[in-house]
């Protein structure tokens, strides 16, 4: 099994209400991705009770069967619609830990 563990600062100019709206977007396009991505097993969006002392605003914690399945995963055409529309658009940074458990 794999974690794929991933961060992102949204874009600074986005109105609090448009990273409200964009965080709700984020979350329910990557967590819909369970089932329709082979070896995706689960995947939660934390968008809620950030603390001021947090530098980020969005985590992506994902498990997968394998190191292949994640690399699947990365091409797998839903999530590159998702990424594509929900995330990139919106977000300045990223950081990504992946590894097995």
């Amino acid at each position: 099994m794999v974690k794929h563990i991933i961060l992102w600062k949204l874009n600074p100019d986005l109105t609090d209400s448009e990273k409200l709206s964009v965080k709700a977007e984020i979350k329910k396009g990557l967590e819909g991705l369970v089932g329709i991505v082979p070896g995706l097993v689960d995947a939660k969006v934390n968008i809620d009770g950030r603390l001021d002392s947090s530098n980020v605003d969005v985590m992506l914690d994902s498990t997968l069967v394998s190191e292949e399945a994640l690399k699947k995963y990365a091409t797998h055409p839903a999530h590159v619609e998702v990424a594509n529309t929900k995330v990139r658009p919106f977000t300045v940074q990223r950081s990504c830990l992946d590894f097995e458990i």
